[in-house]
C-alpha cells in the first residue's frame, strides 16, 4: 500500500525535489505552500505523514505543528534552516517527531521517512494470545497492535515516538534505559553526547502521562543513568 506523503514548503524547489525522491519509493505525494493549505488538505485526505518547513510566509511551521497535534497523532518531520540546539528542542517540544537541517542529503531524509512511517504504522505478527501484545501497568493498557494507551479506559495521545519510548520502557520493568539505549533503539541510529532529542521526547511523554493519569508518575528518572518505568 502507498503511504500519502504531506510536503509542506514555500520553496518550490525544496518541495519538487523531495517529491521526487519519495516519489520514486512509491510514495503518493501532496504539496502545500503554506500552513493554512496544509490544515485544509489534512482536513480532506489522509495524510499519513508530513514534512514541515518552519520558516514559511503567515503561518509558520511550529504554528501548524501545533495544531496538527491537537487532534492527530500523524508522524511530522520537520525542517529547517536553523540549525541551533534550542531551534531543534523548540521543533521537537511542538510535537515533531524528528527534525532535519537544512541543507540535507535527500536520501537521508528518505531513511528517515521510511523510519518514522516503520514506527507509525508497523502491524506485528499474529500474537500466540490474544493478551501477547498488551502490557497492563494497574489501570494503564499499553497496545502495540493498535498502538494505543488507555487510562481508566480513556485514550491517551502519544506520538509514534512517545509510544515507542514507554513501549520500550513498559516491556522492561525495573531496567534503566540511559539515553543513549533509547536513542540507539527507538531511532536505529548511533547516538552522539550532544543529541537531545531523547530527553526532549520524554519530557512530553512523561508530561502527557502526569496529566491524563491524574498526577501518577510512571515514569522515573535514575539520576546519571537514565531512565525506567518500576516493576
Amino acid at each position: 500500500m502507498s503511504r500519502h506523503i504531506l510536503i509542506v514548503d514555500d520553496d518550490p524547489k525544496i518541495a519538487q525535489l523531495i517529491e521526487i525522491y519519495l516519489a520514486n519509493e512509491g510514495y503518493t505525494i501532496s504539496k502545500a505552500s503554506d500552513g493554512l493549505m496544509a490544515l485544509e488538505l489534512m482536513e480532506r485526505e489522509t495524510v499519513e505523514l508530513v514534512i514541515l518547513d518552519i520558516m514559511m510566509p503567515g503561518m509558520d511551521g511550529l504554528s501548524v505543528c501545533i495544531k496538527i497535534r491537537e487532534n492527530r497523532t500523524t508522524p511530522i518531520l520537520m525542517i529547517s534552516a536553523k540549525d541551533g540546539d534550542m531551534d531543534k528542542i523548540t521543533g521537537l517540544m511542538t510535537g515533531a517527531d524528528d527534525y532535519m537541517i537544512k541543507p540535507f542529503n535527500p536520501l537521508e531524509l528518505v531513511a528517515r521517512v521510511k523510519s518514522l512511517l516503520r514506527r507509525a504504522y508497523f502491524h506485528a505478527a499474529p500474537a500466540q494470545s490474544q493478551q501477547d501484545h498488551l502490557i497492563r501497568i494497574q489501570s494503564l493498557q499499553i497496545d502495540k497492535l493498535t498502538h494505543t494507551v488507555l487510562f481508566d479506559g480513556r485514550p491517551i495521545k502519544l506520538t509514534p515516538i512517545e509510544f515507542s519510548i514507554l513501549y520500550l520502557l513498559a516491556s522492561h520493568p525495573g531496567r534503566v534505559f540511559s539515553s543513549e539505549d533509547i536513542f540507539e533503539m527507538i531511532w536505529k541510529e548511533k547516538y552522539y553526547e550532544s543529541n537531545n532529542s531523547v530527553s526532549v521526547h520524554m519530557s512530553r511523554l512523561r508530561e502527557k502521562l502526569i496529566k491524563e493519569m491524574d498526577g501518577e508518575k510512571l515514569i522515573h528518572t535514575v539520576w546519571g543513568v537514565g531512565y525506567k518505568i518500576e516493576a
